[in-house]
């Protein structure tokens, strides 16, 4: 079974630079207080740390 994460937006994309805003769909995140379940890959724990103050990792499984 692969690893996986369970990331919740905690933060608003508004007044946000394009690119974090490109980064949270990328995640699949759009909306407030939306969770996901992820692939803990290298690339997806990238884009989460970019945005620390966005998104909150509230799960690690696996």
């Amino acid at each position: 079974m692969a690893k996986t994460i369970v990331v919740k937006q905690v933060g608003s994309p508004i007044r946000r630079p394009a690119s974090q805003r490109k980064t949270l769909k990328g995640l699949g995140l759009n909306k407030m207080h939306r969770v996901r379940e992820l692939e803990d890959t290298p690339s997806v724990r990238g884009m989460v740390n970019s945005i620390p103050h966005m998104v909150q990792i509230i799960e690690e499984k696996g």
